[in-house]
């Protein structure tokens, strides 16, 4: 949708009062070579390192002091994409700069799904106000106070996409708060915007128009609450709700308890269902997605892979032992951490891979262990993914599975532990069953030395029949080892857009 004219008159108002008027800067626009579109995450830098990057429409609004009215070169830099160089083989581009004056700098972009728009943040189209250009949502620079934000988790509740986030911060202050944050937005067929234009969030604020916390838990008075695994069913008298689990933190790596929390419409926060046994591993978990076999409703739960499913009934959400595991342990094993649960084999010695009830997943970690322990052999795993490319393995982190209509097939967004960054590289898998094997992967987004992790696919975006997907993840600094954090852009959540009919996809296809 398009901002009314009279807020648009109202913002360049306020601009130009403070910061001049449109026609005072100079733009830069960075577009996509292959869809002209802008490209945001774009960092220009002047040679005595004054450093700008691109708002999600692509755009710099340059008004330097001493730098007006003469030539200045520009290094680009942006993770993905590739920017011209010059004949001493510089990155970048030089322009002549004047109010009111423009210039446009095309980049090649190397990786296969395309960047669309942050999502979350200060300043989204900070340049685009300064710049009287229009924006696709209603609050271009600042909502509800949110500057920064952890990891998207969501789910389709009461006809609307319900989107909740960890840590939270705030302008008032370097700490904001840790009981997950939480907005509302329209499904595209119901008015929503376009998801190649933006999503429009509507956050649930406090007094002070600050996101407030969506788990409060009143009778607990300290530690962090990370709420996931989101999804919804009918509880026994047939009404709708929304369970997720929730872990209670001392600290990033210490956990005081964990349970099932359930959505409170009354209240409009979640509240403590039950809590589990601390060693309990059978319970909701980061992206779930709905599969129907035999007319049974299943919930799935990727982490990375989706080796863990339970009936979508309300007693059964509730009970470890109802969860089932697609698992080559002995049916009824727990994990008990060492790799000594014992593997089930069939008369011939065949490793017996089956979903089985209230029994141990198994991620790569522990299949190793097996392995280690002499129990699995290699080429019997089940949660190894390789480069299509190389053959070499990837090690998976968290990951995102949905039914795609285009391809007939079970896709994965994924992103991996290591590689050209930590946390930073997103790979596509696919597999006919929905617990896989995802064996084949390619890579479709990159970056360098800054983690990207917690993936996202919304396949209530999917377009063209499933052709076109929509997905995001968190780009933060943290765990990537990068000396500075991108400004605006870092801790926040940015939307990428990849087309199944790329070439470059068939060998994970294959």
């Amino acid at each position: 949708m398009r901002i009314p004219t009279t807020i648009i008159a109202v913002l360049l108002l306020s601009v130009a009062t403070v910061f001049g008027a449109p026609e005072d800067y100079f733009a830069i626009e960075v577009v996509d070579a292959d869809t002209g579109r802008g490209v945001p995450l774009v960092e220009l830098e002047t040679v005595n390192n004054i450093r700008y990057v691109t708002d999600s429409n692509g755009l710099i609004a340059f008004n330097e002091p001493g730098l007006m009215n003469q030539r200045v070169f520009f290094s680009v830099r942006s993770h993905g994409y590739e920017a011209p160089k010059d004949g001493f083989g510089i990155t970048g581009k030089a322009f002549d700069i004047k109010p009111g004056g423009s210039a446009t700098i095309k980049l090649k972009r190397i990786n296969i799904a395309e960047r669309l728009y942050r999502i979350t943040g200060g300043g989204i189209y900070r340049d685009s106000v300064l710049l009287g250009r229009d924006t696709p949502i209603k609050h271009p620079v600042l909502n509800a106070q949110v500057l920064g934000q952890d990891s998207t988790l969501n789910a389709v509740y009461q006809g609307k996409v319900w989107w909740f986030w960890g840590d939270t911060n705030r302008p008032a202050y370097p700490l904001g708060h840790f009981r997950m944050s939480g907005a509302t937005s329209k499904l595209p067929a119901d008015g929503g915007l376009d998801p190649s234009k933006g999503v429009e969030l509507n956050y649930f604020v406090d007094d002070s128009g600050f996101a407030r916390a969506m788990a409060p838990f009143p009778e607990v008075k300290k530690g962090l609450y990370w709420l996931n695994g989101f999804f919804v069913l009918p509880d026994e008298t047939g009404r709708e709700r929304m369970i997720s689990h929730y872990n209670h933190m001392e600290s990033l790596y210490k956990r005081l308890d964990h349970g099932l929390a359930i959505f409170n419409d009354d209240t409009q926060a979640f509240e403590q269902l039950r809590t589990l046994d601390d060693k309990e591993d059978l319970h909701p978990e980061a992206n779930p997605f709905d599969v129907t076999i035999g007319g049974k409703r299943y919930v799935y739960f990727p982490e990375p892979y989706p080796v863990l499913r339970v009936r979508a009934e309300w007693a059964a959400v509730q009970d470890p032992a109802q969860y089932e595991s697609f698992t080559c342990l002995k049916p009824g094993t727990r994990w008990d951490g060492a790799g000594k649960p014992e593997v089930e084999r069939d008369e011939n010695g065949h490793v017996k891979w089956a979903w089985k009830a209230n029994t141990s997943w198994l991620d790569r970690k522990r299949e190793q262990a097996l392995i280690d322990a002499g129990k699995l052999k290699s080429d019997e795993a089940w949660c190894r993914t390789v480069d299509a490319a190389s053959g070499k393995p990837i090690v998976l982190h968290f990951a995102s599975v949905a039914w795609n209509e285009f391809r007939k097939k079970y896709v994965m967004i994924t992103v991996q532990i290591g590689g050209t960054s930590m946390l930073g590289e997103y790979w596509y898998a696919e597999a006919d069953a929905p617990e896989g094997p995802y064996r084949k992967a390619v890579k479709i987004v990159t970056h360098d030395k800054y983690a990207f992790y917690n993936p996202r696919h919304h396949p209530y975006f999917d377009q063209q029949g499933g052709r076109l997907i929509y997905f995001e993840g968190t780009y933060t600094q943290q765990f990537s080892g990068a000396t500075e954090a991108t400004p605006r852009y870092d801790y926040n959540q940015i939307m990428y857009r990849l087309d199944l009919s790329d070439p470059r996809l068939k060998a994970a296809q294959e």
